[in-house]
This record gives C-alpha cells, sequence and structure tokens, in this order.
C-alpha cells in the first residue's frame, strides 16, 4: 500500500471559502492518496471548529504551529492572498512541500521571493493555477499541437470576472481593493493566461487598458454600498513568442451575453471553447464545451474530450481541476518530477500581470520580462 501523504490546511471555514467549496472535496475524492490531517487558522478556536467540521484530527493555533509539526507532510494555503507570503515562509522553512492558492503573492516582487525561498529549500512548492489541470484545457493543447487547426493565425479570448461586478459577498470583499492582491487581473486575468500559455505559448509583448467603471459595488448580505478601489474592465493585444496575436478581455461579473468565449484561429480551421457552467464561467473551474470548424466548412462539430482521470467530488464543480492539481503534486511526490504548477511557473504568470499593468500606466506596448 502506497504511503498517504497528510495534508494540513491553513484558512478552512466550515461555513463557506474557497477551501471548503474546492479542497475538501478534491482531497475527499482522493482519499486513497492524501489524509486530511491538520487546519491552522487566525485562532485555535477556529482551526477546532473547522477540524470538527470536517472530522480532521489536529487544530493548529497558527499556520506556523501546522508548518513545524511532523504530523503534516504538505502545507495547503487558502488564505486572503496578503497573509500568502507569511505563511508560505515559515511552512518552507520548516521544510514543508506546499500547495498556494493563486495568486501566489501580492504582486511580483513577493512572488519571486517565494518562488527564490522555495528554491533554496529544494521544495516541492505549487501553485493553483487549475486550468493547467482542466482535461479541456489539456485536450486543446494537444489538439493545437497535434496540427489539427494547422498552423495557429489568431486568438480572441472573452472572459468574466464573477465578482468585481455589482454585487459581492461580504467574504470577497477584501477583493475590490487593489492592495489586497485578489484583483480581476491577477485571479481571473491570471487563470487565464495560464490557459493561453499552455495552449498557444507565451506572451513576448501586451499593450493593455485596464479601467474601473464601477464606483462602488454592493454586498449582497448587508446591502452596503462598497467603493470599488481595483479596476473592472481589462482590455489587451499580445503578441505570442510565436508572433500570432492575440485579442483579450475580461469583464467584471457575470454579463448577461457571452460570459467565456475563446477562439482560436487556424490556417486549417478553428476552435471555440465555451462553458458549461455559466453559473461560474472560469477557465480554470467550469467544464469547458469544445468545439471544431474546419476550413471551407460550415458549422462546428463538438469534440468529446476525454478525461483521464474522473473524480467524484459529488456537486462541487471546484473540485474537479483542483483534485487535478493535487494528482499531479502527488506524481510528483513519488517520482520526484515536477509536473504540478511550480512557483516558478507563477513568476511567469505574475511577470504577464505586471507587463499588464505597466503598459496601462504608461499607455506603450510593453515586452514581458524586458
Amino acid at each position: 500500500m502506497e504511503k498517504k501523504y497528510r495534508v494540513g490546511i491553513v484558512g478552512l471555514s466550515p461555513e463557506r471559502g474557497w477551501a471548503a467549496m474546492a479542497h475538501i472535496p478534491a482531497l475527499q475524492a482522493l482519499s486513497g492518496v492524501f489524509e486530511l490531517a491538520g487546519v491552522a487558522n487566525t485562532s485555535l478556536a477556529s482551526a477546532q471548529a473547522a477540524a470538527a467540521a470536517f472530522g480532521i484530527p489536529h487544530a493548529f493555533e497558527n499556520a506556523a504551529a501546522m508548518a513545524a509539526s511532523p504530523d503534516i507532510d504538505i502545507v495547503v494555503v487558502t488564505v486572503k492572498v496578503q497573509h500568502h507570503k507569511d505563511v508560505l515562509t515559515a511552512a518552507l522553512r520548516a521544510g514543508k512541500s506546499v500547495y498556494s492558492e493563486w495568486p501566489l503573492g501580492n504582486g511580483l516582487e513577493e512572488t519571486l521571493a517565494l518562488a527564490e525561498l522555495a528554491r533554496e529549500q529544494k521544495a516541492l512548492a505549487v501553485v493553483g493555477a487549475q486550468a493547467l489541470a482542466s482535461p479541456e484545457v489539456q485536450f486543446i493543447r494537444q489538439l493545437v499541437a497535434d496540427g489539427k487547426i494547422g498552423n495557429v493565425l489568431s486568438s480572441t479570448y472573452v472572459g468574466s470576472g464573477v465578482s468585481w461586478g455589482d454585487e459581492v459577498l461580504q467574504g470577497d470583499a477584501y477583493a475590490m481593493d487593489n492592495r489586497n492582491g485578489a484583483t480581476l487581473l491577477s485571479v481571473i486575468g491570471g487563470h487565464a493566461i495560464a490557459a493561453i500559455d499552455a495552449v498557444l505559448g507565451p506572451i513576448d509583448q501586451i499593450d493593455a487598458v485596464l479601467s474601473q467603471r464601477r464606483p462602488t459595488v454592493r454586498v449582497i448580505e448587508t446591502g452596503e454600498a462598497l467603493e470599488m478601489k481595483t479596476p473592472d474592465h481589462l482590455m489587451a493585444n499580445a503578441i505570442l513568442r510565436s508572433g500570432a496575436p492575440v485579442s483579450f478581455q475580461l469583464r467584471g461579473g457575470v454579463p448577461r451575453g457571452t460570459k467565456l468565449l475563446w477562439e482560436i484561429n487556424g490556417s486549417e480551421g478553428d476552435l471555440r471553447i465555451t462553458a458549461r457552467n455559466e453559473y461560474v464561467p472560469a477557465i480554470n473551474i467550469s467544464p469547458l464545451r469544445v468545439e471544431f470548424g474546419r476550413k471551407g466548412q460550415d458549422g462546428w462539430e463538438e469534440l468529446d474530450v476525454p478525461d483521464p482521470f474522473p473524480i467524484d467530488a459529488g456537486d462541487a464543480v471546484a473540485a474537479r481541476n483542483v483534485a487535478g492539481v493535487y494528482r499531479l503534486l502527488a506524481d510528483d511526490l513519488r517520482h520526484g518530477t515536477r509536473t504540478a504548477p511550480s512557483f516558478d511557473h507563477a513568476c511567469a504568470l505574475h511577470e504577464v500581470l505586471h507587463a499588464i499593468e505597466q503598459s496601462s500606466e504608461t499607455g506603450k506596448r510593453v515586452k514581458v520580462n524586458a
């Protein structure tokens, strides 16, 4: 019987949040590989409540105590972005493997520092770029690599921000302030760029405009009007290293019309990707519809997408691709490989986000990682 990896989660609430929605059902679906062993929150009482709710054996008074525990193999970080650096630093210095939710750091500088620390510690350090574990994104990547559409001529990506619209849940209100690191650009943009990079290759240069169109957002639970302090719209044109142009737009909220549309235009045909789940039309979460249009023929043909590792997570849509990242993490631990999205990968994505911000601030096209 293969060893189970003992997981400790930082930032698990029994009532709500990404850890409860995605990580818990993902780990439960992979119970033959992982064991939920510990939880740490801002207080021992909070950790004990979460441990009791999910049947977790160990509750710790803080993240540092959990990182120091011999009962934990992997520290999973699902707290707000502005706390990532401190929690991850403690875990890495304690010699643990880590899985951090995306975005990795609050900006490029923090991300680079965390990646450097992971290299120094020779740690397996994984970031939650879940789109890379999406069966559909992996399938699209293979189609393009195999020449299904010929040479890639161009691509268009239109996405939605779910939050950063007219209304926001109280627990997500912190994301309405740019200083907290969880923005339309960093969260939704980061996941989209991860998918584009995986399928079409890296972005070389970008010309972008970030806009804030809403002065306030309504807090759903209280009706309070909260000041919006972050852009709620992105429009960008990019050139890939391959030379292919990409048009890129993100809109805050969930628009009435197109919620997610990714088209890849090739010399021999086109691919069209849309979300099957229109309530959460995010490339890193929703199952995707993949359609192919052959050159010289009308209409679209929906393609069957193979899923080599289907999981049973009930109605937890968000768990599917998170489980995919966990599966890659387990393979890396067992075989000494590096297939899961790493902190170095996170640096490359944050470099693109930084270039977008620079372009918007200066009004000029910016070369990525110049």
